[in-house]
């Protein structure tokens, strides 16, 4: 079953890679339905650790505008989110790594479920990729909430 939209996503992530036809077929043909991706062309991708990343992801859903795509690993430890290229060579923050040019990212099919690496948010094949400044903020909010939390836990003195 291919997704709705899934043809437009496919087409401007082949765009990224060196043989976009290459790419189109890796995706038909590998069983895992992944292909090798190159970052730092038409973004790069700041992949932060799992439960962090998926918070940060749910403060970004509640502001206006949809975030760019987000992968996730298939332990859930590792979220990534496709950011403006350039945005990964000045990023720093404490278990955020960051693939721009130079990196290669493994990534599924738009239309189709994997077994590994999988969607959390799909391309929508216009190019929309998540703001910095917004995810920063997402990144911070998220950290601040799971913090709270942990005060709030049994370890909190009364």
């Amino acid at each position: 079953m291919t997704l709705p939209g899934a043809r437009t996503a496919v087409e401007w992530l082949a765009a990224a890679a060196p043989d976009p036809e290459a790419c189109r077929w890796e995706w038909e043909r590998n069983p895992l339905g992944v292909a090798l991706l190159p970052a730092g062309r038409h973004w790069d991708v700041l992949i932060v650790p799992g439960e962090l990343g998926r918070a940060a992801l749910g403060v970004l859903e509640r502001l206006p505008g949809l975030p760019g795509p987000v992968l996730a690993d298939p332990g859930d430890t590792r979220v990534g989110f496709f950011v403006p290229p350039g945005t990964a060579s000045g990023w720093i923050g404490t278990g955020v790594r960051g693939a721009g040019r130079g990196s290669w990212i493994t990534v599924p099919h738009p239309g189709r479920a994997t077994a590994g690496v999988r969607w959390l948010v799909l391309p929508d094949g216009r190019g929309t990729l998540t703001d910095p400044a917004a995810l920063e903020l997402a990144l911070h909010e998220a950290a601040a909430r799971a913090l709270a939390g942990e005060e709030r836990g049994p370890r909190a003195k009364p």
